[in-house]
């Protein structure tokens, strides 16, 4: 658990998750108090550590009102490993297509990657350090080398070779060579064994993996000189370099302590595996059946991945659906029983729309003033501008389909394209660009009131 984690109370993840997600506090308290138990639990005492399992929440609401942004947050919170699946695309054993247990095993890789990042982190500096001596030496070889082979070598050359050594050391520190090139020598991948495969499918998903690494670990690897730029050269160095000091079985077991403890799996899309008549037959069979086959893994079981054994006991589970044409209850009773806390976001408002331009850290007006800002443009919204907005994609939610905050990106989108497209030809570096609400009535004023073109609005 990291020290982020055990710091943050739920009132302060609220706070957190309220930098990026405008309205729908129920879902936030629901999963902060979530988040928090999980810290809690693994300071509980051990003979009672085991029995307390996370409350998983049912998230209900339309498409676009922050179900997903809301567990991807969390989980950067957490800095803990999140995966998002979509259960429609999810198949009953038997049939063709994902099982239900890859969910588990994409998450470990998450978290493998997560703590493998971390780990090359710690030893940057080190590996940093290790590369300078290996651009140096392709750049000026060493004559102590030589020396200490028992190759003649005058006592003047040495030192003259080391005083040059140290002024190229400098040069390389201050990216004063970056553009040079010069030899190295790389290690090469193994063979591609993704075509490797046994006749008759005997071996699961898993099986096959272990085998394919297996056979690629006992395969040498070949060496190559390659002629590069000391950038890229530092670049590819550093990578093998970091790898060699990480120690990958460590890795391994803080990634699976980590996927067991804190991983969050956010299975998208649930409504669509529910059987609004469970008696009809047809395709809500196959539904059922995913169902069924959810349930284990959402209540506890163990799984096998490529990194080990996982246990599903305590890792979080969000799911989330519109549930506009079948209902919660539809879902068979098992699975509902494992989904205990059942939140609905609201529908965007008016004034939701108005804040999410406004407040977000990560605002579509701010993004798109750091796209201008890339090209030496300054835009700026007058604040008539960004309510005339928030009006037109209130009134197309309303009136042609409601797909929630993402109809503000197609909105935008129309209002901008023009100068998008202009920059820097049109419009050069060092340009101020005003959106007002003349503007914005000008260019959107064919989107809401031209019907026939309803069906092409995204």
């Amino acid at each position: 658990m990291t020290d982020q984690q055990a710091f943050l109370t739920p009132r302060q993840i609220v706070a957190e998750l309220d930098k990026y997600i405008i309205g729908q506090q129920d879902a936030k308290r629901n999963v902060a108090i979530a988040l928090r138990n999980r810290w809690r639990r693994l300071n509980t005492r051990d003979e009672i550590k085991r029995d307390i399992i996370p409350n998983n929440i049912l998230m209900i609401g339309a498409t676009g009102v922050g179900k997903t942004e809301i567990a991807r947050r969390l989980a950067k919170i957490a800095d803990a490993p999140f995966v998002k699946v979509e259960a429609s695309k999810f198949t009953e054993v038997g049939y063709v297509g994902r099982d239900v247990e890859s969910m588990v095993r994409d998450l470990v890789e998450q978290a493998v990657n997560l703590v493998k990042s971390q780990k090359k982190e710690e030893v940057k500096q080190k590996a940093a350090a290790t590369v300078e001596d290996q651009l140096l030496d392709a750049l000026i070889p060493p004559l102590r080398n030589r020396k200490a082979d028992g190759l003649p070598v005058n006592d003047g050359d040495l030192e003259l070779n080391e005083r040059t050594r140290e002024r190229f050391r400098e040069k390389l520190r201050a990216g004063e060579l970056e553009d040079r090139k010069i030899d190295i020598t790389v290690e090469g991948g193994g063979p591609n064994l993704g075509g490797i495969g046994m006749v008759g499918g005997g071996l699961d998903e898993v099986s096959m993996m272990n085998l394919q690494e297996m056979i690629g670990s006992m395969m040498p690897k070949k060496s190559k000189k390659r002629k590069l730029t000391i950038a890229d050269a530092r670049r590819i160095l550093l990578e093998e370099e970091t790898g060699k000091l990480i120690d990958m079985d460590e890795v391994k077991q803080i990634a699976l302590f980590k996927a067991e403890n804190t991983g969050i799996i956010f299975i998208d899309e649930i409504d669509k595996i529910a059987s609004s008549n469970r008696n009809a037959g047809g395709p809500d069979v196959s539904r059922e059946g995913v169902q069924r086959d959810l349930l284990p893994i959402v209540e506890g079981s163990a799984v096998n991945t490529k990194h080990g054994l996982v246990n599903t006991d305590h890792i979080l589970f969000i799911a989330a659906g519109a549930f506009h044409v079948a209902k919660p209850s539809d879902l068979i009773p098992e699975l509902q029983g494992r989904f205990p806390i059942r939140v609905e976001l609201n529908a965007l408002t008016r004034d939701d729309f108005s804040q999410i331009l406004r407040a977000p850290k990560n605002a579509l007006t701010k993004q798109y003033q750091a796209l201008m800002q890339a090209e030496g443009v300054e835009l700026h919204f007058q604040e008539d501008a960004l309510e005339e907005i928030a009006d037109v994609a209130f009134a197309i939610n309303t009136e042609i389909e409601n797909i929630g905050a993402r109809r503000l990106q197609t909105v935008m989108s129309h209002l901008l394209n023009e100068f998008l497209f202009d920059v820097p030809d049109q419009i050069p570096p060092n340009s101020h660009l005003v959106v007002n609400r003349d503007l914005v009535r000008q260019r959107l004023a064919g989107l809401v009131k031209n019907r026939d073109l309803s069906q092409y609005i995204l």
